[in-house]
């Protein structure tokens, strides 16, 4: 079925084709940036993850703080205004740290003897704070992109809303297989310098196709200025309008948008500067963690959330357990790419789903999927080659550091540095040995046993699916239930939880980083992704009642994601 509106359903095709160039190269040039600028870090710092570890947790206290902030500036101003900020602020940031990272790698050894290292010291502060800038301006363009610009495009189409949503989704996985394979061989061929040159020439290249590509999506659906009506509505409202009486009512709208325009009034707009422009950040995000608390759909946004407080999927801490465990580069990258496989199963079976049984409905069957999967990586914790031992106290690695007087070996070379991320299996790692830094080296080392680890990455590979149709599910969810003059604020309230559930992980790791405390994340790990499903459930329950578990075939035309219970018309 297509949109009713005549305008949209004249350029409807070429608006989605539009859009999903767009994303592609979007998405392609976030996925390069993320992969390379970890890597850039390493290599500046001496091979060491202390850099990256200020990087990602900068990254995360910043979407934390400023995602409600970023969401209502997204509410305030108007689609395109939005979307073209966003994108020229992304884009220009990564140039300039590449040239930046550029800089550093050509001239590195003269700026560590000006003064005293601390201009090098200043040029790493000002990559971090330019990347994270970057990432703040990639979060606007998801909101507005992602939640926004695809509901209008979308229409009152459901389904059609669900298949753009799972599109947006196969374009993101099969980025994020292809863009770090393209940007590694450049780095493994060229340099590390090379590597920022091509980032930063792409990404120069790519800011000039998507801001024409988004222009041209804004003029062949109208829809999309409707926003800016809502807008001047809501500043209209704050204006004082005393000869408002005086006037035809088409005149006074006019005169009233003059006098926005111009500045009218200016010592009244400096009254309000003085105490309401400082606490107005901090109003805002109170604001928004009320709204979002408020909203129907909250538990599932919290359900989405505990998702991420999880050391089970393909990051930096699940790579390096792997390592240890005896698995090689080649096999990790090809369980990667299985993993992007079974993710895009997830797109398609979200849309089956959606059709047969409805959008809640959906979110039931693949949060169970999801669970059933991770329980086998909860048995693999207690099968033959599993490292863990609950005799060994998780907090022996940070009593160890803190409290020895001699160093450890792992960091008895000066340029490594107390306090690093599992710093004491990197020298090993990146010798090419399996065996942990902290075992005795008196000890032959013996062929661990692979059942375990098998088991776990079977259950992280298969949860994929279920995962990412549970994803989309709440995205959906998120989409249709939020009014659209808050959806901004909301999905930015709902990224910051994201972000603060995924940081909560990492502080997790970093209290119990020995391989022998894997085990334990393990179980933390399924049972925060229990609670999650537990919260959607209770979401689902009090949204469909009696009918919860009666799975229909859906009307088309109805919905049954409404959070009242009751099945709303599209």
């Amino acid at each position: 079925m297509r949109c009713p509106l005549g305008a949209f359903s004249q350029f409807g095709t070429a608006s989605e084709l539009s859009v999903w160039i767009g994303l592609f190269k979007i998405f392609w040039g976030d996925r390069m940036w993320h992969f390379a600028v970890s890597v850039f870090l390493v290599e500046l710092y001496g091979n060491s993850l202390l850099l990256t570890a200020v990087y990602g947790l900068v990254v995360a206290g910043s979407v934390l703080l400023l995602g409600a902030i970023i969401g209502d500036w997204v509410d305030k101003n108007s689609r395109l205004k939005v979307a073209q900020t966003s994108l020229v602020v992304q884009n220009a940031s990564v140039i300039l740290c590449g040239i930046i990272l550029m800089i550093i790698f050509l001239f590195k050894t003269q700026l560590l003897t000006l003064y005293h290292g601390w201009l090098l010291t200043m040029c790493y502060i000002l990559v971090i704070t330019i990347a994270n800038i970057a990432n703040l301006a990639s979060t606007a363009t998801a909101i507005t992109i992602q939640r926004d610009w695809i509901v209008v495009i979308a229409g009152e189409d459901r389904s059609k809303l669900a298949d753009m949503n799972a599109t947006i989704r196969r374009i993101d996985q099969l980025t994020n297989i292809l863009a770090p394979v393209a940007v590694g061989q450049i780095m493994t061929f060229g340099s590390p310098m090379i590597g920022c040159g091509f980032i930063s020439g792409w990404n120069l290249m790519s800011m000039c196709v998507e801001y024409l590509l988004l222009w041209k999506v804004y003029q062949k659906t109208p829809t999309l200025a409707l926003k800016s009506a809502k807008v001047e509505e809501s500043e209209l409202k704050q204006l004082n309008v005393k000869k408002e009486s005086d006037v035809k009512p088409a005149e006074g709208v006019q005169l009233i948008v003059e006098k926005d325009v111009t500045g009218f009034e200016p010592e009244q707009e400096k009254e309000m500067s003085c105490g309401a422009r400082i606490a107005e950040p901090f109003i805002t995000f109170r604001d928004g963690w009320v709204a979002y608390y408020n909203q129907p759909v909250f538990l599932a946004g919290m359900g989405l959330a505990f998702l991420y407080m999880t050391v089970l999927g393909f990051d930096c801490i699940t790579t390096g357990y792997a390592y240890t465990q005896g698995l090689s580069g080649s096999v990790l990258s090809l369980l990667m790419g299985a993993s992007a496989v079974t993710g895009i199963m997830g797109t398609v079976a979200f849309t089956w789903l959606r059709r047969k049984c409805g959008l809640v409905r959906t979110g039931l069957i693949s949060g169970g999927a999801q669970f059933a999967c991770l329980v086998l990586c909860a048995v693999s914790v207690f099968m033959p080659g599993s490292p863990m031992d609950l005799t060994v106290s998780p907090f022996a690695d940070i009593s160890a550091r803190l409290f020895e007087s001699e160093p450890l070996p792992a960091i008895a070379s000066p340029e490594d540095k107390p306090g690093v991320f599992f710093a004491t299996e990197m020298p090993d790692l990146l010798n090419g040995s399996t065996t942990p830094a902290n075992s005795n080296p008196e000890m032959s080392p013996e062929p661990v046993p692979l059942l375990s680890v098998s088991l776990l990455f079977a259950g992280v590979i298969a949860a994929r699916v279920g995962l990412w149709s549970f994803d989309l599910t709440v995205t959906q969810l998120l989409q249709e239930n939020v009014v659209e003059s808050e959806r901004g604020i909301i999905n930015g309230v709902q990224n910051s939880m994201n972000y603060l559930l995924d940081l909560l992980h990492f502080i997790m790791v970093i209290l119990a980083p020995n391989p022998e405390a894997f085990g334990l994340l393990v179980l933390i790990s399924v049972s925060f992704v229990a609670m999650g499903h537990i919260m959607y459930f209770r979401f689902a329950q009090k949204t469909l009642g009696k009918q919860l578990f009666s799975c229909r075939t859906p009307d088309p035309k109805v919905s049954d994601s409404s959070p009242t219970g009751n099945t709303s018309t599209v």
